[in-house]
């Protein structure tokens, strides 16, 4: 085990599978750092070990003050409090099923070491498969299934994650650390794939007219989309509905703030601009049959005339 890891729980189920997240740079919609602790509160998960950060973090690099260094409480002049960089696992099951969430922030310096410790984690915690969250800002529909883009680690996993509704992607470019974990991974021999959720953002000031833009800082609609491919590919039993609840009151409110925006600035023509997103969106959408079920029923049960 790397030196890096203090693990003091080992799961006994028979199959553990896992999701991760980091503080990151491809984060919109906070897909990757807020999603992983809803998970952790709705499940139950208990900590289970970390990574210490020690080696893996910058305290500053000239000309970005703020961007690295760590955030203190001060009170008349006392440190009350001084933020740490944590790398934390968590783990709920029974000896059948575990799941382990993992959230991290992503490592300035040495991540060749970093992904090391990572996966001695996961090996020897016999790890089956590895989910990765990230999110990417767009101009696309806000009430419509978000776009997720899709990285695997092994040949064999692409035919499965074809049936998930996702977008095999060709990006090239710089690196996210989903991205980078899962070449890490496929040196290993290990089931890991990257869904990174596609965040509607609006920039109206592009239009020549002075206006704030709409982006969206915990997207409810990506993460419950990209739960129910999870909840069915890890088979979770996990209810979604918080999650579908908070999808609708955010997509209301949206609707609700475009709508405002459009009366005080009609010169942006926004009923226009989102007509024409949605006009060129294809949306791929996820539903198996069993959640076709449930829907039907859930429609047949709530109608008092059937």
């Amino acid at each position: 085990m790397h030196t890096s890891v203090k693990l003091w729980q080992k799961p006994s189920a028979r199959k553990v599978q896992m999701i991760a997240g980091w503080h990151q740079w491809a984060d919109a919609g906070s897909i990757s750092s807020g999603l992983p602790p809803y998970l952790i509160e709705q499940s139950g998960a208990q900590k289970i070990g970390e990574i210490e950060p020690s080696g893996f973090y910058l305290f500053q690099l000239p000309g970005t003050h703020h961007l690295l260094r760590r955030e203190v409480t001060l009170k008349e002049g006392f440190v009350q409090s001084m933020s740490e960089h944590t790398n934390e696992f968590f783990y709920s099951g029974d000896d059948e099923k575990g799941l382990l969430i993992f959230l991290g922030e992503e490592p300035h310096i040495d991540e060749e070491n970093y992904a090391q410790a990572f996966f001695d984690v996961v090996e020897a915690l016999n790890v089956s498969r590895i989910a990765i969250f990230g999110g990417v800002y767009g101009a696309m529909p806000y009430d419509r299934d978000r776009e997720v883009s899709c990285s695997f680690s092994l040949e064999r996993m692409r035919t499965e994650l074809d049936e998930y509704a996702v977008r095999f992607s060709n990006y090239q470019g710089g690196t996210t650390i989903g991205t980078f974990m899962v070449d890490k991974a496929k040196q290993r021999g290990i089931e890991c794939l990257t869904l990174h959720g596609f965040v509607p953002a609006y920039e109206f000031g592009q239009m020549g007219v002075p206006a704030q833009g709409i982006r969206i800082e915990n997207d409810y609609k990506a993460w419950y989309d990209i739960m129910r491919r999870i909840n069915h590919m890890f088979d979770l039993g996990m209810s979604l509905s918080d999650l579908s609840r908070q999808s609708d009151e955010l997509i209301a409110t949206i609707e609700s703030d475009l709508e405002e925006l459009a009366r005080e600035l009609p010169q942006l023509k926004i009923r226009d601009y989102l007509r024409a997103l949605n006009e060129e969106f294809t949306e791929r959408t996820f539903m198996p049959l069993d959640d076709i079920w449930e829907r039907e029923l859930g429609n047949l049960f709530d109608d008092p005339e059937e």
